[in-house]
């Protein structure tokens, strides 16, 4: 861990394991899905310790506090130890999640089988009585 407070936006992302390369991370802050205190921020930005980055990834969307910095990226138990997630931001991920698997089980991949079918006809047929 770096103790001088200056660690680059994207080495710090990288180094705190929320993107697979530099490269990565440097893509997503320019398209605008990381975030400091509502404002896009720039590749080389600074980051330091107790500021707050909001971080988009796929569906995933992360509040974090920065807790310490770091410009080497290490094994996934040191790099946990960079951030703390927000307690709202771990509720409001968890409620996306449970939507989105409501959602597909609403809409599944396939057509029924026959046996599915069946199964539907006499719940339905439950119903009706």
């Amino acid at each position: 861990m770096s103790d001088d407070g200056k660690v680059r936006m994207d080495k710090w992302l990288w180094a705190a394991r929320f993107y697979k390369t530099r490269t990565l991370a440097k893509d997503a802050i320019e398209g605008g899905k990381v975030h400091v205190e509502g404002q896009r921020v720039k590749v080389g930005k600074e980051v330091k310790p107790g500021m707050v980055i909001e971080v988009r990834q796929g569906f995933d969307e992360k509040t974090v506090v920065v807790k310490a910095l770091s410009e080497v990226r290490g094994p996934a138990s040191i790099a946990q130890e960079l951030y703390e997630e927000t307690p709202e931001s771990i509720a409001a991920r968890e409620l996306r999640q449970a939507q989105r698997k409501a959602q597909n089980l609403a809409h599944p991949d396939r057509r029924p089988s026959k046996k599915d079918r069946r199964q539907i006809h006499r719940f339905q047929d439950s119903w009706d009585e």
